[in-house]
């Protein structure tokens, strides 16, 4: 994907018109996305733009300062200048409440309220839908309304933080509401009502009243009606990033995401939304990386894109790619804390704790009252086990943020080091609450109660992991693990078949930047799982197949099994069609070429357990040379030395029996 000179002009005077209309409305983490991609866009050549401005005419006014087009709007914001920059400069000094009422004072709102609810008691007695005539709404302009509204919004955030208890404390059921929501959204319920023409369809508007009503409604639960408005906004201003995030927020599975793609404006900002959204639902793979590539062509400095990048890396299992470009992206930005909360969590799990304690550093040096700061340096203290200081920096996170995802998860996990489970289980339910798609709190979830031994919970957490991650073989591991506990073995195998076709897809997309090949994903798989499933089929009598399993696991140490076992096994595991690539498409042919040159993962403790049970097994079948092998390798190896010598002793006293017997 490329821009001509003309459309990137055209660009980069859209986003000068998004900063400056954000920045008006106080929507400053839009305004400040829009700058970012606006100073990522690079300048066409000096020739290209000299033709594309040639035969120019007209007024140097830029776009983003000419009056607005509905000549109504205009004569009110001109009418209100004096009053909207009071109320201005009044939310930039934080006061919240006196910058909305300039516009709305508290005796218009409570009119309004009180009128809505005296039209809904006429409504039931009467049936009649129309609106009270006795407090009429202000006539501003929507700008003006918009500011007043939204810091009336604000103003109930801050209200409803300093009512909340200290963060986990015997009060704190996270039940404290925003208690300004409801004014603005009957406000807008009645201003929506009052402008719809007889057809029912709305006069033009500029978009981010329905972006605020929206907001009000997700608050609300009503996220079908919040999807409606959201929708409606973005089609009438598009850049409006943050309205594109709550959409995003609003979207659970990619079915959802597909379904609403092709009703969405059809431009560049849809086309960074669906790129963004499909990372926040950990999809992966060749087509999203190839979008974040295009985007990048035109956006080439862009952070916002290249953490993209990066966290379709992580969720991809690619770690050391996922570093690297977190790494690059920090020193291209180097005072940019957003997201870094996710580069801590990769050095955590790569065990990298100099650099972790760099990052803690710079974080504390640009900004220690961020919560990315705080989420850093937890990480930090975690990696040393000082368990009880990480819990103290992720509330201290959570203070200052109660909605920060990362801290309420990785304080779970914390708690679960400490030993509180109570604490654990409540940390993971708030995350939940926060993101209901966040994989990690699910998953940690159903680990806490299977410490608890409460095998059906756990389960059911498990699953709901599972189905957030469905080609992670950790997920699938842990759910085949519990129903094993259950007794259902059957069941349990299934699970661990999936964890094994999972990890082996994940092998196939983790470089989905710059792949190179076709990869077998059956050559080399996890020898745990392995002996697990090879464990449940014995508990259930069936030798054959779990001498087949364990004979598997044995053959990862030095590679994968051979091209014949190979295919075996796909057509033993390939028991889910949504598997991609799980038919005859011809990726089998020359899989016994390439897991030759496949590197073994060498002796561990799976596989000499392994090879003890077909030792074992081959005694059971008086096949006491093969036995006799296998012992002695396990004598070679170092690893249950003791026993492998008695059977080796038995093997060979049978041996002797057998040939005396013969004589």
């Amino acid at each position: 994907m490329g821009l001509s000179a003309k459309d990137s002009v055209h660009l980069k005077e859209a986003l000068q018109v998004a900063v400056v209309k954000c920045s008006e409305r106080c929507l400053y983490q839009s305004a400040k996305w829009a700058a970012e991609l606006l100073d990522a866009l690079p300048d066409p050549p000096e020739a290209e733009l000299g033709q594309t401005t040639a035969g120019g005419s007209g007024p140097d006014v830029h776009p983003a300062f000419v009056p607005n087009v509905d000549p109504l709007e205009a004569a009110l914001e001109a009418q209100e200048l004096n009053k909207y920059l009071l109320a201005k400069s009044y939310f930039d000094c934080k006061e919240f409440d006196r910058c909305a009422a300039v516009f709305l004072p508290d005796s218009l709102l409570s009119g309004v309220l009180s009128a809505k609810q005296g039209d809904a008691e006429t409504s039931k007695a009467k049936a009649s839908t129309s609106l009270p005539s006795e407090q009429t709404l202000p006539n501003i302009s929507q700008k003006s309304l918009f500011l007043a509204l939204y810091a009336k919004v604000i103003a109930g955030e801050k209200l409803k933080d300093e009512d909340s208890e200290m963060i986990m404390g015997p009060q704190d059921l996270g039940s404290v509401v925003n208690k300004q929501l409801l004014i603005v959204s009957r406000f807008l319920e009645r201003w929506f009502a009052e402008r719809k023409t007889d057809d029912g369809e709305l006069p033009a508007s500029q978009g981010f009243l329905e972006y605020l009503y929206g907001m009000a409604l997700v608050k609300e639960k009503n996220d079908s009606a919040a999807l409606d408005y959201l929708m409606q906004s973005v089609h009438l201003f598009p850049w409006n990033w943050g309205c594109w995030l709550e959409i995003t927020n609003l979207i659970a599975r990619v079915e959802q995401l597909n379904k609403i793609a092709p009703h969405l404006p059809q431009n560049i900002m849809s086309f960074i939304f669906h790129a963004n959204t499909a990372v926040n639902l950990y999809q992966q793979g060749q087509d999203l990386a190839a979008s974040l590539t295009d985007l990048l062509n035109i956006f080439p400095k862009s952070s916002f894109l290249l953490t993209c990048k990066a966290l379709l890396n992580y969720h991809s299992k690619d770690l050391l790619t996922a570093e690297q470009d977190f790494s690059n992206l920090l020193a291209l930005h180097p005072h940019r804390l957003d997201s870094l909360d996710h580069y801590s969590n990769i050095l955590y799990v790569l065990n990298l704790r100099p650099k972790l304690a760099f990052l803690a550093h710079l974080c504390s040096s640009i900004d220690k009252f961020r919560p990315e700061s705080c989420v850093v340096i937890g990480n930090y203290y975690s990696l040393l086990s000082s368990h009880e200081k990480a819990v103290q920096y992720f509330r201290r996170a959570l203070t200052l943020d109660r909605t920060c995802l990362s801290a309420w998860t990785l304080m779970g996990h914390e708690y679960v080091e400490l030993k509180n489970t109570h604490a654990a289980i409540e940390s993971y339910r708030r995350a939940v609450d926060v993101n209901r798609r966040d994989y990690r709190a699910w998953y940690g979830l159903g680990q806490t109660y299977e410490v608890l031994e409460m095998h059906a919970y756990a389960l059911w957490y498990y699953k709901k992991a599972a189905g957030l991650r469905p080609w992670d073989g950790k997920m699938w591991q842990a759910v085949g693990s519990c129903l094993q506990k259950m007794g259902r073995e059957r069941d349990g195998i299934k699970a661990l078949k999936r964890a094994l076709l999972a990890d082996s897809y994940y092998d196939s997309t983790s470089s989905s930047f710059g792949s190179t090949g076709a990869v077998d994903r059956m050559a080399q798989m996890d020898p745990e799982v392995l002996l697990q499933i090879a464990a449940m089929y014995d508990r259930l009598d069936e030798e054959e197949e779990a001498k087949a399993y364990m004979e598997l696991c044995v053959a990862q140490e030095d590679g994968g099994a051979s091209g014949a076992d190979v295919g075996g096994l796909a057509d033993s595991v390939a028991i889910h069609h949504d598997f991609p690539g799980a038919g005859s498409d011809g990726e089998g042919e020359g899989a016994g070429d390439r897991a030759a040159g496949h590197e073994g993962i060498g002796v561990t403790p799976a596989t000499s357990k392994a090879r003890m049970w077909l030792a074992r097994h081959a005694m059971r079948a008086e096949d006491y040379a093969t036995a006799t092998r296998l012992a002695t390798e396990l004598c070679q190896d170092g690893v249950e030395v003791e026993e492998a010598k008695a059977l080796i002793r038995e093997a060979r006293s049978r041996m002797e029996l057998g040939s005396m017997v013969e004589r």
